[in-house]
């Protein structure tokens, strides 16, 4: 898809964020003091969100259904829908995780400051 504006190739996706103790923002919309961030190490935070992925794949829970229950991003009021965005617009290795997938397939776990992700490519 390209952008109207610039012309470049833009993406739709989703994600779960999970931060931890490594995030550059400790706090999320479910953890305003960032209690149980602070105490997440990145290792917790993978696991979870490879038993989320799992869970996904497996046909047992929908993407957005987890995103909207587990995800530290305010997007999950959204299920996790980020809405479309072009190059330069995430972080890189979001951004090059997003990009590098076919619409309709989920990443695997992707490292960024803000913490570990999987990502659904909705276009």
């Amino acid at each position: 898809m390209a952008s109207p504006a610039t012309g470049e190739e833009t993406v739709r996706a989703s994600h779960i964020l999970i931060k931890h103790e490594g995030s550059r923002r400790k706090a999320s919309w479910k953890d305003p003091e960032g209690r149980v961030i602070s105490a997440t190490t990145r290792a917790d935070a993978a696991a979870r969100l490879g038993e989320l992925r799992a869970q996904i794949l497996a046909g047992r829970a929908s993407f957005a259904d987890l995103a909207a229950q587990h995800s530290d991003c305010s997007s999950a009021r959204r299920g996790g829908d980020l809405g479309t965005f072009g190059r330069r617009q995430m972080q890189k290795p979001f951004e090059d995780a997003t990009y590098a997938l076919k619409v309709g397939e989920i990443s695997d776990i992707i490292d960024t400051e803000s913490g570990v992700h999987i990502i659904l490519r909705t276009a």
